[in-house]
Parts: C-alpha cells; sequence; structure tokens
C-alpha cells in the first residue's frame, strides 16, 4: 500500500534484513537526520567540492521509482553530433578514450538550501513523540516550538553532464529538489551559478542553465539498441572524488522500481557499474562513448554500491529536458487504472496460458480508462499493438505519452480478446479528483483525495480516501500525506461527493476520522 502511511521502503525492509533502494547521493544534513553513516559529510570537504547527491531526499536509503504506452520520438542527438558507431559483437571498448574525450562534459553539482523534516524521517532517526528524550531538546536551536523541528539546513552533492554548448546541463531531480543555491564546477575548476530550470520528480530529471558558451557536450545512443551484456562506462563524483569513471555491463532492461508518489514512468537500465552517493545524475555511457542512460539510483543493504545500480533511459530524459525547457515543466499522460502483475495461478484463473500482461485491479471513475469501458479484472496485453510482458511496461508507456494521446488497448475480457481505444488524461488530473475536501464556495480542508483501492481497503478495513497531499487547515490540524479519511463530522466518506456534501453546510470545524499506521484517531479541524 505505497501511499499509506508505513515505513519507508528503505528502512522497513532493512530491518528485515533485506536489500533497500536509494538514491545515489550525497547528503549534509544535522547529525541526528543522518539516514547513514557519516559519508555525507565527507563528501563535502574534498578539495574542489566534490559531487554527491541530492539534498534531503536523495539521502541513501530513500526510494524513488519508474513506469507507460509508446515513448514519443524524441531528437537523441544534436544535429551536429551523430551518435558514435557502435562496437563489434566481442570487441573491447577504449575506456580512456571515452574518459579523455567525454569527461570534460561531466560536472558536480553542489547545492545548498534548507529542509523541514517530516515526521517519518523524524521517526526513522528515532526523533519521534515516543523517543524520551524529546522533551529535552525542546528550545534548542531547530526545534522553536513543542516537539517538532523547524527547518534545517542541508548541503548535497551530485553529478551532471552538459548536453548544449550553451550551458545547457541534464541531472537529477532529488540532486537540487529543495536547493536553495546550486553551483556547477567543470571539469576544468571553473564554477558557476546554475539556475534550476525545472525539474520532474516523476522521471528524476532536473535541467540546469549556467552562463557560459563553447562548452563540451556529450554524445546520445539509443538505449532500444542496448543489449544485456554490452559494455557500459559510468563517469561521476563518488563520495565527492571527482571524475571518477567505473565501468560495467547492462545486466537487464526495462526495471520498473517502486517510488516515492506512486508513479512508475521510468524502464530503468540496470547495470553492475559502481555507482555510489555522488553519482546521481551522473552520465552512463555505451562501448562506444554514447549517453545511453541517467545514474540515478542503488539498491544495497549499506547504502553503498552492492553489485546493483539503475540508470534512467536518456530517450524518456530528453522528452522530459525538451518540456522542460519548452514550458518549465513536464507532463504525462494517465489512464487511470491500479494494475498489478499476473502470476501463472492469476493468469490460469483467467484462462491466461502465461502470466503476460497488467491485471486491472481498479478503474478511477471518470478517468480515461473509465471512459474507454475499463474495468476491474481485465488483462491489459498490448498497446498499440506492442506486447505487455509485465505490468510495468504499461506504467511507463502510458507515463511517457502525452495527455490527449489516443491508445489502442488489446485487453483480455471473459476468455477472449477486446481492442479499447483510450483518450489518455494528464497524469495531474488526480489532483482534479480531489482538491479535496473543497466546496467550490465553501470552507476549505486543503486535502488532495484519493479512494481507497481494494487492497488498500482491505488492509484498513473499511471504505475511505487516501491523503495525497495535505495543505492549509487539515495540514495545520496535523493530517498527514499517508492517512487515511475515514469519516467526517461522524458520517463515513468513500468518495469525494462524500466529503463534498458535509462541506456544503459550511461548518467552521470539523472532525476528522483519520486511520494511521493502523490506528484510528480524530482530528479537529478549524476552517475558520
Amino acid at each position: 500500500m505505497s501511499n499509506l502511511n508505513l515505513r519507508p521502503l528503505a528502512w522497513a525492509l532493512l530491518g528485515a534484513g533485506v536489500a533497500v533502494m536509494g538514491t545515489a547521493g550525497a547528503l549534509d544534513l544535522p547529525s541526528w537526520l543522518h539516514h547513514s553513516k557519516p559519508e555525507a559529510a565527507a563528501s563535502a570537504t574534498p578539495s574542489g567540492g566534490g559531487g554527491g547527491s541530492t539534498g534531503p531526499h536523495g539521502a541513501p536509503g530513500n526510494t524513488v521509482v519508474a513506469a507507460a504506452s509508446p515513448i514519443q520520438p524524441v531528437a537523441l542527438v544534436n544535429p551536429a553530433q551523430p551518435p558514435l558507431p557502435a562496437l563489434p559483437p566481442g570487441t573491447a571498448p577504449n575506456y580512456r578514450a571515452i574518459v579523455q574525450q567525454y569527461g570534460p562534459a561531466v560536472v558536480h553539482v553542489s547545492v545548498s538550501g534548507t529542509h523541514k523534516p517530516t515526521q517519518e524521517e523524524l521517526e526513522e532517526q528515532g526523533m519521534g513523540p515516543d523517543n524520551p528524550l524529546i522533551p529535552f531538546f525542546r528550545g534548542m536551536p531547530g526545534f522553536p516550538r513543542g516537539m517538532q523541528p523547524g527547518e534545517q539546513p542541508f548541503r548535497g552533492l551530485g553529478s551532471g553532464f552538459i548536453v548544449a554548448s550553451d550551458g545547457l546541463i541534464l541531472t537529477n531531480a532529488h540532486v537540487v529538489r529543495e536547493a536553495k543555491e546550486v553551483t556547477v564546477k567543470l571539469q576544468d575548476r571553473r564554477e558557476y551559478t546554475a539556475k534550476v530550470l525545472g525539474i520532474d520528480t516523476a522521471t528524476d530529471i532536473a535541467v540546469l542553465r549556467i552562463n557560459a558558451k563553447n562548452l563540451p557536450i556529450v554524445h546520445f545512443g539509443d538505449p532500444a539498441k542496448l543489449m544485456v551484456g554490452d559494455y557500459v562506462l559510468a563517469i561521476g563524483a563518488p563520495y565527492g572524488l571527482d571524475q571518477t569513471a567505473t565501468s560495467g555491463i547492462v545486466s537487464a532492461k526495462g526495471r520498473s522500481l517502486p517510488s516515492e508518489n506512486g508513479d512508475n514512468f521510468v524502464p530503468f537500465i540496470q547495470t553492475d557499474a559502481a555507482v555510489n552517493p555522488g553519482n546521481s545524475g551522473g552520465p552512463l555511457f555505451d562501448a562506444s562513448g554514447n549517453v545511453i542512460g541517467i545514474n540515478s539510483q542503488i539498491y544495497s543493504r549499506t547504502g553503498g554500491f552492492q553489485g546493483v545500480s539503475f540508470a534512467i533511459p536518456i530517450d524518456v530524459a530528453m522528452n522530459v529536458k525538451d518540456q522542460i525547457v519548452a514550458t518549465g515543466k513536464a507532463t504525462h499522460a494517465r489512464l487511470g487504472v491500479s494494475i498489478q502483475g499476473l502470476t501463472q495461478d492469476l493468469a490460469e484463473s483467467f484462462g491466461l496460458e502465461r502470466p503476460d500482461g497488467a491485471l486491472v485491479a481498479t478503474v478511477v471513475p471518470n478517468s480515461a480508462a473509465a471512459k474507454a469501458g475499463l474495468k476491474a479484472g481485465d488483462v491489459i496485453t498490448k498497446i498499440n499493438g506492442e506486447p505487455i510482458e509485465e505490468s510495468g511496461q504499461l506504467s511507463s508507456r502510458v507515463g511517457m505519452s502525452k495527455p490527449g494521446d489516443k491508445v489502442s488497448l488489446e485487453i483480455w475480457r471473459d476468455k477472449k480478446y477486446e481492442t479499447v481505444t483510450a483518450t489518455l488524461g494528464a497524469s495531474s488530473d488526480k489532483e482534479d479528483v480531489a482538491k479535496a475536501g473543497e466546496a467550490s464556495d465553501g470552507p476549505k480542508l486543503g486535502l488532495s483525495l484519493r479512494p481507497l483501492n481494494r487492497q488498500e481497503r482491505g488492509e484498513v478495513g473499511a471504505s475511505g480516501l487516501v491523503v495525497e497531499d495535505s495543505g492549509g487547515a487539515a495540514a495545520k490540524a496535523g493530517v498527514e500525506p499517508g492517512d487515511v479519511l475515514l469519516a467526517l463530522n461522524g458520517k463515513p466518506v468513500a468518495t469525494l461527493d462524500d466529503v463534498k456534501a458535509v462541506l456544503a453546510s459550511k461548518p467552521k470545524r470539523v472532525a476528522l476520522l483519520v486511520w494511521r499506521d493502523g490506528n484510528r484517531i480524530f482530528i479537529p479541524v478549524n476552517l475558520g
């Protein structure tokens, strides 16, 4: 139940002795907020500034993720910089030549800013309300009121690379998110203050610009031509060690990984090239010297490299970059279904011979899927004629399409194939589903809500609405993202219309019955 108020994947699985996902970055927070051993602080000290990973959201142990319809064609190459020819099979790459030629286009990114730790982050560090030592921190710097600390300064390090000679740079969104100041250092030690043109957290891509000309740039390759077993080279600044090159092979393609916001838009490239905190945002080269990915995540029990790393395909990144340069933001299409993978047992129960496809668990009312006639229990087997073998492939192909695009879906229903056409909505449409708890001219709770899916209802044991975002009066009262709203002023709520019906009388106060971590609590909200 990814959107509910459960413990972060990194810590929940670490406690069970299972490997965890984390961004490939380093972070310098106050000592009581460190997620792992003080590698982050070390990354800030090397002469020249180093290059590591994000601010507060890029610390090892946090999660990031991936997702859906055919990827729109993008210009993968600068017209003046065609892809370098592929090496013949069995030919070893000349890594030395790649580093000498394209190392100067790899930059190190340092950031600073402030971050207010969330309740979840505090609990990870043992600073939750149940800690008996909390009263002793009251009144100390960073704890201006009650038990909640205020904003804390942070410094972060990451990597990036130049994609246009006039100063356009790609890096990870988690490197620069919440940053107030961003500094880019080139290989020749020149430093520039960078402007963040835009970030896209769904794909973990950020675009920066510096005021410089005639800069070295990289070539771009085509990730679709990449094969498992191909050589790859990563360049970045692990632990602040600039211009570090590591090599490996492609160990898998099209990985769909869990994310903080539940979107799975990125079909990650998996490699065994060593990627550590500080590599975030750096390029992944193929054997010919073409950039085919952006290093973003690692899978680890320790927060450091343990043989598995993940890169965002460069065609996904360039799609996002083009949108950000043109409009300042990136948009993604949305079908409006929650899906799950098929097992052999499930496939046989639906009359399928193989567990290929994406099983529709729920359909969002008034979404593109609902308008196309999709139903819970349908199995989507193809999109625009392309087979769906794993459920994550549907998410990535839809997510990288444009709102308004029409897609043809082959579905398996009642033991026969059918074809439906859907006009995709925007991923922001889920905000509309719930600029929640708001009557158009009445009081506003400040919540974004969505209905529980079937699996979540089973976990909660009741119908309700998941809080996806909290602001205004509700946030002030203590309502948090991940809470489940069960009732409002004693009236059960299962839809947004239920919430609006209660608010239609324009009450000055409402009592919210909320499910949180297995407990039901009432939270009074003053609407003024």
